[in-house]
């Protein structure tokens, strides 16, 4: 059935988009964190990179199929949606504060903190936030419009 291809591209949206949040709240989580686990160097801003699943066929090919009373797509067959393709860490530079009295203060008395910007993170979770709200708007729709067409059948 079409409406559930289309459950499918939501769901994945939800997915991508929670995934999002997961990473973005980590990076609030660790703002402050100047030395990871085992002596390691200051935590680093992690960004997660997503790509469009388009699916085998084009909306053109689709719309061209089902005008010849084709299906729009083949059992088994990618539909479309959004998926997480890596989750890289920031390259920016660590962000300097002089205080010597720091345990991890180098030589000269500066500490690494890491590169996280508050303000852009929190643009970011409301942006992944606005997007997962907009991914659910849409489920609600098809299943709204699914249940309506079974109260056609009664």
């Amino acid at each position: 059935m079409a409406f559930l291809n289309t459950m499918s591209i939501v769901g994945s949206g939800l997915t991508a988009q929670q995934l999002r949040l997961d990473v973005i709240s980590e990076n609030v989580t660790n703002s402050t964190t100047t030395r990871t686990e085992n002596g390691g160097e200051t935590y680093r801003r992690k960004v997660v990179y997503f790509e469009s699943n388009s699916g085998a066929h084009s909306f053109r090919a689709a719309m061209a199929r089902a005008a010849r009373g084709l299906p729009v797509s083949k059992e088994g067959e990618q539909v479309g949606g959004v998926r997480v393709t890596q989750i890289l860490e920031d390259p920016s530079d660590f962000k300097l504060m002089y205080d010597p009295t720091h345990p991890d203060a180098d030589e000269e008395g500066y500490v690494s903190l890491p590169n996280v910007d508050m303000v852009k993170e929190i643009t970011d979770a409301m942006a992944a936030s606005q997007a997962y709200s907009s991914n659910v708007t849409v489920f609600n729709t098809i299943k709204t419009v699914a249940l309506r067409g079974l109260d056609l059948g009664k």
